[in-house]
């Protein structure tokens, strides 16, 4: 785990279990198509760096199609909080800004049991 620290991981359909499986993971489910998905992704490398308790992987919704779907993601940008494998949190906006994750990520994490 220690590994991902500060980075940005690519995650993939096969990846992707082991990935969220333990910890804290912010889920960045992006394609290159989505302009506002690739204008946060220099914040998102910033929030990996800010946060090294926080593993933040990037899911290109291109490529992993199905399993954006079983994850029942409807709409890109959309930002998916995981803690110890299991969602507690998301947001989906095709506007979506860094202010707003980082306003939605602080208040996600504050609901957590620490």
């Amino acid at each position: 785990m220690g590994s991902h620290e500060g980075a940005v991981v690519d995650a993939t359909k096969d990846t992707f279990p082991e990935l969220i499986g333990s910890g804290l993971v912010l889920v960045d489910v992006w394609a290159e198509s989505c302009r506002p998905c690739v204008a946060l992704a220099p914040h998102m490398a910033s929030i990996a760096s800010d946060n090294p308790a926080l593993t933040v992987v990037k899911l290109d919704a291109s490529k992993a199609r199905r399993l954006c779907m079983s994850l029942q993601v409807r709409g890109l940008p959309t930002m998916l909080l995981y803690s110890e494998g299991q969602e507690v949190a998301r947001i989906c906006d095709p506007n979506l800004k860094a202010e707003q994750v980082d306003a939605w990520l602080a208040g996600a994490l504050e609901k957590l049991p620490t």
